[in-house]
């Protein structure tokens, strides 16, 4: 294969990489507005609050990341002079 001739992903534009996120906020921002049309079958009370499951799973997600970059770096993490042998 000639030098230039790579095949380019989807990805490396930086306009659709843009394009995939502000998709992504349109969608978040979308099924936050439909609590207003749908009714939700709430469990318990606070889960009538509105924007109550979209923060819960921003928290969850955001616990869930820090979780596991401390578990995972006590985990995998090498002595600083590990490739030094």
């Amino acid at each position: 294969m000639e030098p230039g001739s790579e095949k380019r992903h989807v990805f490396d534009n930086p306009r659709n990489v843009r394009l995939v996120i502000y998709g992504i906020c349109a969608l978040c921002v979308l099924s936050l507005a439909a609590q207003f049309v749908i009714h939700v079958h709430a469990e318990h009370p606070w889960e009538n609050l509105f924007g109550f499951h979209a923060l819960y799973g921003f928290v969850a997600f955001v616990v869930l990341v820090l979780l596991a970059k401390e578990v995972l770096r006590r985990l995998v993490m090498r002595r600083e002079d590990y490739y030094d042998d």
